[in-house]
């Protein structure tokens, strides 16, 4: 194969391993193992826990002692075996455990895997802006494909959706060994730790603005994952209901709107920004996480299941306009010197801090409005819903920034 579709295959089989459990897990421990909300979103907070430190540990490992790749390799392989045994434990004080472990696997390779590929393309002289792209959105399609997989052979409430992910990881692990030698830096231009983790940037909370910016990053990246934690048992607890529904019966396939969403709007990115600016591109991602949750509040598998079919179209803009648009402002707005710092802050403040408060506090709305097992969805996710949109309420008072079209066209180009 041709090193674009190298790492295509790399890209596909990475995100896989994370689609094969991120989305029905949450699901398989509420119905199956009857773990309670808080068990549960402490369980998908471990992913916060190991975001604020590890990414920049396996980096530095990487800059100064051995080939991107092959560290790559080996966090996929420790991965693959920690997913095994976590398909084995039915016990939530072992599952928190191992899962945690593999979290602090997982959650640096996706920045290795952005290294390696980086590395493959320059060393073929391929310009990495224009060629990167199509070969990321492979990623996605490995995430659809692992949603899609679990669902038709109907794991989504099985541990056998671990033993998936585990396969994928290993296959990945020996097959990451493979890709194009990416050596440690020279000492000279290896990042510190403290520039791994974005901890240079922290210079950038004297500016009023990026500081309020930052603080909201942390305050909607507790919203990323909730949906992800709760959507399968929201949807299996219409099986009494509803129980020969499309949602009841393929809940994954029925989420997995929401990623094929992301991808399209992905494509919007560029002319929201440009036309309306970051400040206006940001609220709309905030009113669409209140009307992502309140549609789940107010929508059902049955006659209600447009509405969640327009929930899972309006996440895309959701996650997009504030991820992916929110990296961009950084990236514009930080020092040429401290830019890769700034974004280790980003990751930081939205998939570290913000992803652990998130999975906590979420299990506890959960478990608050779950009585003798019963949980009254409807009040969990106006919950959420009100919470977003306070943050909607507040977001466009207190960030104030000038859009101006001309200056962001000349630095895009």
């Amino acid at each position: 194969m041709n090193i674009k579709s190298r790492l295509m295959v790399m890209n596909f089989l990475q995100f896989f391993i994370w689609g094969s459990w991120l989305i029905s897990l949450g699901g398989y421990m509420i119905v199956t193992l009857n773990f309670t909300g808080v068990e549960v979103g402490s369980i998908f907070a471990t992913m916060g826990i190991a975001s604020l430190f590890m990414p920049a540990v396996m980096g530095i490992i990487a800059d100064r002692f051995f080939n991107a790749e092959r560290v790559l390799g080996a966090c996929h392989i420790v991965g693959a075996l920690l997913l095994f045994l976590a398909a084995q434990i039915e016990d939530y004080p072992s599952l928190y455990i191992i899962m945690l472990f593999n979290c602090m696997a997982y959650m640096p390779t996706i920045a290795l895997a952005n290294t390696v590929s980086y590395n493959a393309l320059e060393k073929n002289n391929m310009d990495i802006v224009k060629s990167f792209p199509p070969i990321r959105v492979w990623g996605t399609i490995g995430f659809i494909a692992a949603m899609w997989v679990v669902d038709l052979m109907d794991l989504t409430k099985s541990p056998m959706q671990l033993y998936v992910s585990a396969a994928a990881s290993l296959l990945l692990g020996l097959y990451s060994f493979t890709m194009p030698p990416r050596p440690p830096l020279k000492s000279g231009d290896a990042r510190s730790f403290s520039s791994s983790l974005g901890l240079d940037a922290l210079v950038l909370f004297k500016s009023r603005k990026l500081a309020i910016f930052f603080i909201f990053s942390m305050f909607l990246g507790a919203a990323l994952q909730i949906t992800n934690l709760f959507g399968g048992s929201f949807l299996d607890d219409f099986k009494s209901t509803y129980p020969d529904s499309f949602g009841v019966q393929h809940p994954n396939l029925l989420l997995s709107i929401s990623q094929i969403s992301e991808t399209l709007f992905i494509l919007t990115i560029p002319f929201f920004l440009y036309k309306f600016g970051i400040r206006t591109v940001m609220l709309f991602s905030i009113i669409a996480w209140v009307l992502r949750f309140a549609l789940f509040g107010i929508g059902n598998p049955g006659d209600g299941l447009w509405l969640l079919v327009l929930s899972m179209i309006i996440y895309g803009m959701a996650f997009d306009f504030f991820n992916i648009s929110g990296s961009l402002f950084v990236e514009r707005e930080a020092d040429p010197a401290i830019r890769a710092s700034a974004q280790g802050l980003f990751m930081l403040m939205t998939n570290g801090l913000g992803a652990f408060f998130g999975g906590i506090l979420s299990g506890w709305v959960v478990d608050f409005f779950t009585s003798g097992g019963v949980r009254d969805w409807q009040s969990i996710w106006f919950t959420f819903a009100g919470y977003a949109l306070l943050l909607a309420i507040i977001f466009p008072f207190v960030f104030k920034y000038k859009h101006v079209p001309d200056q962001l066209k000349a630095v895009e180009h």
